[in-house]
């Protein structure tokens, strides 16, 4: 299997149909995944709780690789995700990259980058502008 196609799978499987015990399937168990919260690496066991939880705000979801390279062990891909709140289905549109090392068919390493910011404000969760508001030395909450 392509390491692109791996990640389409973990993004389907796990994402889109929240398949939960395919979390194990795709994750080496002593892998964490950098990036995605403030306080350190998201392992399996994290990932079980984080897709209901995000889940739980969209509906329609929709994860595009945008650009990918692949490079020996490694693939960097850059995604967008399309969803509609939860509530009110307004449109949600964010971006974020991931650089994965992969062995065999499991994710041994993941580093990630994504605009929750955008995703969170555009959930309805945030003020609009929020990110201007931020830079403008506004504290929200």
């Amino acid at each position: 299997m392509s390491k692109l196609k791996l990640l389409q799978d973990w993004y389907r499987q796990v994402w889109i149909e929240a398949d939960l015990d395919a979390v194990d399937r795709y994750f080496s168990p002593r892998t964490g995944a950098d990036g995605l919260m403030p306080d350190g690496q998201v392992g399996p066991e994290d990932f079980k709780a984080l897709v209901p939880a995000l889940l739980a705000l969209v509906r329609n979801l929709d994860i595009r690789i945008d650009r990918w390279i692949e490079a020996g062990d490694w693939l960097w891909a850059q995604i967008s995700v399309h969803a509609v709140t939860a509530e009110g289905m307004a449109p949600i549109c964010a971006a974020g990259q991931v650089m994965m090392r992969i062995e065999g068919d499991r994710i041994t390493e993941a580093y990630n980058a994504f605009d929750f910011l955008t995703f969170f404000q555009q959930a309805g969760l945030l003020p609009e502008d929020a990110f201007l508001l931020l830079l403008s030395g506004e504290r929200l909450g």
